[in-house]
């Protein structure tokens, strides 16, 4: 199912917009990977005692995978709320680059920015890939209802696979578990691989992957950060440096 082209009829309303992007979670892979891994972020939580109200509330306030499992795990190992919402914090840093990424590509001159509260909570990393796959085709002043329609999608789906995972909980191996909760990074691997086009994301994706073991071996808990920001840097020096001889 292709979007309309951008001078279609069909994107005169907001509402239509909002109803192509709900429709859009049918056309990306990721749609199921993130099913698949809220099947296990469920069944986490209800191994950790947590009921399934707040499973649903950390997957529509939180809307991030990694962090939401770190809030469970962290607050079912008995650290206290302010620990874990540090913890949840540091790991939620990784989303504001995408954030400010993504909001430019949604802007008009009129764009107040109550209006982009909303979408700034959705990006996450599903999110933030599909979006620049996706808004080149869709009109500029269309864009906001479009992303609401898609992370309205997106959420939609967690939820029911949060509900599903909780009640197969008991069905679910720690193997199987494991295996489920390891199918969100891989994807989010091939996707940024398939997207990355510039010569500076080819070497910030390959020195990421190279850098995080040794960064690992620090036992910091910031190993994630730590490869990301020294690879990041790194290939921009890079392309800084392509830019000069240019």
């Amino acid at each position: 199912m292709a979007l309309p082209p951008l001078d279609s009829p069909q994107w005169q309303s907001p509402w239509r917009a909002f109803a192509w992007g709900l429709r859009s979670i049918t056309q990306t892979i990721l749609t199921i990977v993130l099913f698949v891994t809220y099947l296990g972020i469920g069944a986490l939580a209800h191994d950790t005692h947590f009921s399934l109200a707040w499973a649903l509330a950390s997957t529509l306030f939180v809307w991030a995978g990694p962090a939401q499992i770190i809030l469970i795990t962290t607050l079912g190992s008995g650290a206290t709320i302010i620990q874990s919402a540090i913890a949840v914090t540091v790991s939620a840093i990784r989303l504001f680059p995408m954030v400010v990424s993504v909001l430019p590509l949604m802007r008009t001159p009129q764009t107040k920015r109550r209006e982009l509260i909303f979408a700034a909570h959705l990006t996450a990393v599903t999110l933030w890939v599909e979006c620049h796959r996706f808004l080149p085709q869709v009109p500029r002043e269309r864009r906001i209802a479009f992303v609401h329609g898609l992370g309205f999608g997106l959420v939609s789906v967690c939820l029911c696979a949060n509900t599903v995972g909780y009640f197969l909980a008991a069905n679910l191996t720690q193997t199987l578990g494991g295996a489920i909760l390891l199918l969100t990074p891989l994807s989010f691997l091939f996707s940024t691989a398939r997207n990355s086009r510039e010569v500076a994301d080819v070497v910030a994706l390959a020195l990421g992957i190279v850098l995080y073991p040794l960064a690992a071996m620090m036992n910091s808990g910031l190993d994630i950060l730590v490869s990301g920001v020294a690879a990041g840097t790194i290939a921009y020096g890079v392309h800084w440096w392509r830019e000069v001889r240019a």
